[in-house]
């Protein structure tokens, strides 16, 4: 980030955006200097020449992945505000903070050209009108999008590998239950059967997932739902139906057969 060269004056009366993004809540998590490297970057914006008040934390897209914009509000608001022509520069430990993705990453190049935005990284200060800078963001975003499909590729051969072998554990929906020793069971509570049993048989009947959540919804009916993490993991919490639970627990494949629980210590019949 040594290149004052490239800070004009014009740059310094424009915002400092600082973009923090990891791609998990889990990274936030267990990767906390990462994160406090990123906040750091508020310290290189004041030794570049920027005001207190000129610098702006845009951290919205902690624990989302940068393989795509429309989840990201906070990366939506950077290149919004960049299109108003408010932005003198654009800090990240590195672009691939900014997007995995070709397109989203080549359409920030672009605007930040057209309204002489700079970009900087742990690597640098670029100009996306310089024609070299341009075209080393360029192979920047190239590689890393390619690096996304890598790490991609491996994660799915490893879950394949996995599923060959029978090791495969997968989340079990509401209505099932894993053992300690793994093994995938029927729940036990009676309400929760029931209750799963009963969506269902109305889709049977009204073959509609809206008609099914009216009908819970008009007769006061709860949908159980079982918690998959926090500190109340694997607690069943009842709530009002919505229309994504519906809609979710009919196209669920564990329902359809896909997951084979142990019956022998139950005695009601599966879902």
């Amino acid at each position: 980030m040594n290149a004052p060269s490239k800070i004009e004056p014009r740059h310094l009366r424009l915002q400092a955006l600082v973009y923090i993004r990891q791609s998990t809540p889990q990274q936030v998590v267990n990767n906390q200097e990462s994160t406090r490297r990123q906040y750091d970057l508020v310290d290189r914006a004041r030794q570049m020449g920027w005001p207190e008040t000129g610098i702006h934390v845009i951290d919205d897209d902690l624990g989302l992945s940068g393989a795509s914009s429309q989840q990201r509000g906070g990366f939506q608001r950077l290149v919004a505000a960049i299109g108003l022509g408010e932005v003198g520069i654009v800090l990240v430990t590195e672009v691939s903070r900014l997007s995995r993705c070709n397109s989203d990453w080549h359409r920030v190049i672009e605007l930040c050209a057209v309204f002489r935005t700079l970009i900087a990284d742990e690597d640098g200060i670029y100009d996306p009108q310089n024609p070299n800078d341009q075209l080393l963001l360029g192979v920047k975003g190239t590689l890393f999008a390619a690096e996304l499909h890598i790490l991609q590729a491996r994660m799915h051969g490893a879950l394949l590998n996995k599923a060959r072998r029978g090791d495969l554990k997968v989340t079990l929906p509401v209505g099932y239950r894993r053992r300690p020793d793994g093994i995938a069971i029927i729940d036990p509570d009676d309400a929760v059967r029931q209750a799963v049993s009963m969506v269902f048989e109305r889709f049977a009947v009204l073959r509609n997932a809206r008609a099914v959540q009216r009908h819970f919804l008009e007769n006061g009916l709860l949908l159980p739902r079982l918690l998959q993490s926090g500190p109340d993991a694997g607690r069943i919490a009842w709530m009002r139906p919505s229309y994504q639970m519906i809609q979710k627990m009919l196209v669920n494949p564990a329902y359809a057969g896909t997951v084979r629980p142990e019956l022998s210590e139950l005695t009601t019949p599966e879902l």
